[in-house]
């Protein structure tokens, strides 16, 4: 590969994609192609982050660029897309967000935009992020899932089933004119700057841990890091002849290789936060499910639209952290060379937290 060709990153500005486009930069391989929605790229303070750094001298430089783009308008991603060999399309809606319109004018309608416009602009390969929900039906526990796993009848929610339209777009447009594709669906993610940690955290009121069902449920949280460093095995991989072969139009889940038992880590981020001595009650399944429907409709019909559809308290998020979801990373590591860079293995030891997971005590 020719050092300073031309990579894009749509959605750029989000959690995973920040950190994706600084591995593309320290590579020295890469020129990175910003796009989001935002008219002009807004950095974070000088030194808050070594990846904001990064992208700012990197702009100045010439490095990288910043372009307003949104998928959901052809003209515009075409546009963003002349002159790049490969695109990471990371772009999706915050997958707390409950509204369906959305979540399909972005996953489905918008991935579409993005296929058409690399076959329009000659792009050689197309990486997209979807997420190992598209497997989850929130009925079953899922323990060492491999992508040999069916698409559910049924999602649990609107993120998830479009990911899962986008990801079959995805996969069914590799070879066209050219363009060779793969997905990749990452675990949970966490990491300086994401959210779901923070979310679990809230799990403590005053001196008591609240457990969500029976304790006992395994997770693969996956480290920011480790996602972005997946994408670029499955770049490396798909421009390869032979790798190419092999990856082109697949599916890979990727996780930390490390699964933990959710309220082992929940409660280990509780004492980091400086929460020592704690209760814990377990909450039984049935009461849990049945108040998250009457708080979820109430606020459905008590609430703004906007407010409504972002709440924490759903029965589909209630899903997620009450049962087992552990994903087998075999296919990744055999054919995308992907390990994870990361480990989580020091999380037992508390100061760990401080670096890894962005919220401060």
């Amino acid at each position: 590969m020719a050092a300073g060709m031309w990579c894009a990153v749509t959605g750029g500005r989000g959690f995973m994609a920040r950190y994706l486009v600084a591995a593309l930069l320290r590579s020295g391989d890469w020129r990175v192609r910003v796009i989001d929605l935002a008219p002009t790229v807004v950095l974070g303070a000088a030194g808050e982050a070594p990846a904001e750094d990064l992208l700012g001298a990197a702009i100045q430089d010439g490095r990288a660029s910043y372009i307003q783009g949104d998928v959901r308008d052809l003209a515009q991603i075409t546009k963003a897309f002349e002159g790049v060999d490969v695109v990471f399309h990371t772009a999706a809606p915050d997958a707390t967000n409950e509204n369906f319109e959305l979540h399909y004018s972005v996953n489905v309608e918008g991935t579409q935009n993005v296929i058409e416009a690399c076959i329009m602009c000659k792009v050689k390969r197309l990486i997209y992020t979807s997420s190992s929900g598209v497997v989850f039906d929130g009925i079953h526990g899922l323990f060492y899932a491999d992508e040999s796993m069916p698409y559910p009848l049924k999602f649990v929610d609107a993120y998830t089933e479009t990911k899962a339209e986008g990801e079959k777009i995805v996969m069914e447009a590799n070879g066209t004119k050219g363009l060779l594709t793969c997905c990749i669906r990452p675990g949970n993610i966490f990491g300086p700057g994401g959210k779901n940690i923070a979310m679990l955290a809230s799990s403590r009121i005053w001196k008591f841990m609240f457990i969500l069902g029976s304790g006992k449920n395994y997770d693969d949280f996956v480290f920011v890091e480790n996602v972005a460093h997946s994408h670029i095995c499955a770049e490396k991989t798909l421009s390869n002849e032979e790798g190419a072969k092999i990856v082109g139009g697949q599916t890979y889940f990727i996780t930390n290789m490390e699964p933990v038992n959710m309220w082992d880590f929940v409660s280990l981020i509780h004492e980091y936060l400086g929460y020592k001595s704690q209760f814990r009650i377990k909450v039984p399944m049935l009461v849990i499910m049945v108040t998250a429907y009457v708080v979820y409709w109430l606020c459905k019909a008590i609430l703004p639209i906007r407010v409504s559809q972002s709440l924490t308290f759903t029965p589909a998020k209630m899903k997620y952290v009450t049962l087992n979801r552990t994903f087998s990373c075999k296919r990744a590591n055999d054919q995308l060379g992907y390990k994870p860079i990361v480990s989580l293995k020091p999380y037992k030891n508390v100061g760990w937290f401080e670096d890894n997971i962005g919220i401060m005590p």
